[in-house]
């Protein structure tokens, strides 16, 4: 089944959502990775003020390439989310709703995803420059001085995706070993 969302992403949003159906995502999603995300769980840590409001917020890994003249983005393609999975707990206590990423999750990250009502969406590695062509905008917004780590706000259109972990618990990647 093919999905057409808009973010924030609240429960009553994707609560009908099944791992392997297809969405289309639009809206602001933040970029961030292994080094913004050791700043992030440091921030809440100490109590200070996040750079964005975390509440139904969607975390894309990734690290953009800089944008070329006349283009909305540089290439944009997911990172390996298993990496930011010791990160993971902190941040959906604070309401983070999902994830987006490629590639399965270490167990502990799919029980806190079910744990706190969130979902992982992945997107293929490889289609980068296609990605690109569904971001409207990209500006940093946090941590300038990690470069493509930084925190970026990213606002896209109908961005490719499928679900891999539902609220349910259910894993398109257990699904996809079943129908081998």
């Amino acid at each position: 089944m093919l999905y057409k969302l808009n973010t924030p992403l609240t429960i009553e949003k994707i609560k009908n959502i099944k791992a392997k159906d297809e969405i289309l995502l639009s809206g602001i999603v933040y970029g961030a990775r292994d080094a913004a995300h050791k700043r992030l769980i440091n921030a809440i840590k100490n109590n200070e003020k996040l750079p964005f409001d975390l509440e139904n917020a969607t975390i894309f890994y990734v690290g953009p390439s800089p944008t070329p003249p006349g283009k909305n983005s540089g290439a944009a393609g997911p990172t390996t989310s298993e990496r930011m999975d010791k990160f993971l707990e902190p941040l959906l206590k604070k309401g983070l709703r999902a994830t987006i990423g490629k590639g399965d999750r270490s167990q502990q990250a799919k029980d806190f995803l079910k744990k706190y009502n969130a979902i992982y969406m992945v997107t293929p590695g490889g289609i980068s420059a296609f990605l690109a062509s569904k971001i409207l905008q990209i500006k940093p917004i946090a941590y300038e001085d990690l470069g493509p780590e930084a925190v970026f706000e990213i606002q896209v259109k109908d961005f490719p995706l499928f679900m891999a972990y539902d609220l349910e618990g259910n894993d398109i990647f257990v699904l996809a070993r079943l129908a081998e």
